[in-house]
């Protein structure tokens, strides 16, 4: 199924703007579905002067009209007629006589789309961009409750800013949607003055676990917020407090009391760009807000933790570095030093590791670090080696990042020692990254290996283990014409499809 924007750009009759306006209107569909008690369908224009549904929300309230999704589908030729007058009108349309949908009595509401074109300013567009469709199923018609009637003048009136531009409202912060509060999660109204004209059950049971022990209508909402907030005695309060329990923002806010923290989302009601009231949605998201001080204790221990182990992984390379300077066998000082090399190189990684909340590792900046030690290899062979990189690694995981940053430690270690030792040339890696695979050329201009003859030291046996058996990737030797080795890794991205 296509998305949103691919299928508004391509009818051909909307530009970018329309489609970060529609962005905004969809991202509070279920809202309106929520509080409408009916599904909510977006139709945007075609060329041939037809419509079709970019979204669809159904309600959590009550039942679904339709049980299969419109999205991607042209309108039906029974709704056609009404959307095209509310798009050529721009005035909200609403049907005489019960629309009947598979033997089924609806009522549908049309309601022009119209953007606003600037957020201080007053100006739309000059036509809708799109129109949406509220479809009420009228089979189960009962005596509404309060709520029921409070849930649908808040829709009402929302549907009559979308006609007029002042919904969604482009002052409203852009941020994550986690922990947002819904219609069904509680709900105030407040009129002009802030004064509480109605709050859902949720909403008052959320206050309550507060502290609040009354009637939330009738009450200044600020005021109940201040009075509990001053009970507390914290000292730090969120600026926007005040705007947001007012109603005079399109804000979001959070307030905890008596270890409960109750999420506060504003939304104005106006008519005609003046305010005239707002409705408050509030969430008890204390457990949700728990998990997430939990998660980032948890996060800045596994920071910690990689901190540590570099410092550690550091000192030990530092003994080994010591101990290989006071030896007097040349043999065992070599050995000694590509040891302090290899633990150098996971060094690196850990150290990446800790300077972000992710275990995933932008690879090419490790590589960069990695590359330096072929200069110290090289002056310690007497060797002028010039390195060269090209290509991207891209991000790794942890547990990809530590074998790959050991092999071409390995790798570019032999091709100084082995293939350049007391002469002058060039090192390139290169990188090639597909979705599938990752492709590793590591290349010299030494004197090349015997033909048909790969090293059985130590290092080629580290490399092997690792790219066969951490990386389930492949390695290949071969002498290039003229002279030089040759090393490609090809390394399956297996981990990208499991994650």
């Amino acid at each position: 199924m296509s998305t949103l924007s691919e299928l508004v750009l391509a009818q051909g009759r909307s530009s970018a703007e329309d489609v970060d306006w529609l962005h905004m209107l969809v991202a509070d569909g279920q809202l309106l579905a929520d509080l409408a008690f009916a599904d909510i369908v977006v139709w945007v224009p075609t060329e041939s002067g037809s419509f079709v549904a970019v979204a669809h929300a159904r309600p959590s309230s009550a039942a679904t009209l339709f049980y299969r999704d419109f999205v991607g589908q042209n309108i039906k030729a029974e709704w056609r007629k009404q959307v095209t007058e509310a798009f050529e009108t721009a005035r909200i349309v609403d049907t005489t006589v019960p629309d009947w949908y598979e033997e089924t009595p609806t009522r549908v509401r049309a309601i022009p789309v119209l953007r606003r074109l600037s957020a201080s300013g007053t100006q739309v567009a000059p036509v809708p961009i799109a129109v949406l469709t509220r479809h009420t199923n009228l089979s189960e018609a009962r005596s509404p409750s309060r709520q029921e009637l409070t849930f649908n003048d808040c829709a009402s009136d929302l549907f009559d800013m979308i006609a007029s531009g002042d919904f969604p409202d482009l002052g409203a912060p852009t941020g994550p949607r986690r922990g947002a509060p819904r219609a069904s999660d509680g709900l105030i109204r407040v009129d002009v003055d802030g004064l509480t004209t109605f709050a859902s059950p949720n909403a008052l049971s959320a206050f309550n676990r507060m502290g609040f022990a009354d009637e939330l209508e009738g009450e200044s909402l600020a005021e109940v917020t201040t009075s509990l907030l001053a009970g507390t005695g914290t000292a730090v309060v969120d600026e926007s407090l005040p705007l947001v329990v007012t109603g005079r923002a399109p804000w979001r806010t959070d307030i905890e009391a008596r270890g409960v923290t109750v999420s506060l989302r504003a939304i104005p009601i106006r008519n005609h760009g003046e305010r005239v009231g707002a409705i408050v949605l509030c969430r008890d998201v204390t457990e949700l807000r728990h998990q997430e001080r939990e998660l980032i204790t948890k996060d800045a221990t596994i920071r910690e933790i990689h901190h540590r182990v570099k410092n550690n992984l550091q000192t030990v390379a530092s003994l080994l570095r010591i101990q290989a300077r006071r030896t007097q066998s040349d043999r065992a000082r070599e050995a000694l030093t590509q040891a302090m090399r290899r633990v150098a190189a996971i060094a690196v990684v850990h150290d990446t590791l800790s300077e972000g909340l992710s275990q995933i590792v932008d690879f090419d900046a490790v590589f960069e670090r990695v590359l330096l030690l072929t200069v110290e290899v090289a002056s310690a062979h007497n060797t002028t080696v010039h390195p060269k990189s090209s290509g991207s690694f891209g991000t790794l995981p942890s547990a990809y990042a530590t074998p790959l940053a050991l092999v071409l430690t390995e790798l570019v270690t032999n091709a100084v020692e082995h293939g350049l030792a007391g002469r002058e040339g060039e090192v390139s890696i290169e990188a090639k990254r597909s979705e599938e695979t990752l492709t590793v050329m590591v290349r010299d201009t030494g004197s090349g290996l015997p033909e048909g003859k790969v090293g059985s030291g130590l290092g080629t046996q580290i490399v092997r283990t690792l790219i066969q058996g951490e990386l389930g990737g492949t390695i290949d030797w071969h002498t290039m014409m003229g002279s030089g080795t040759e090393v490609t890794i090809e390394i399956p991205l297996r981990f990208m499809r499991e994650t």
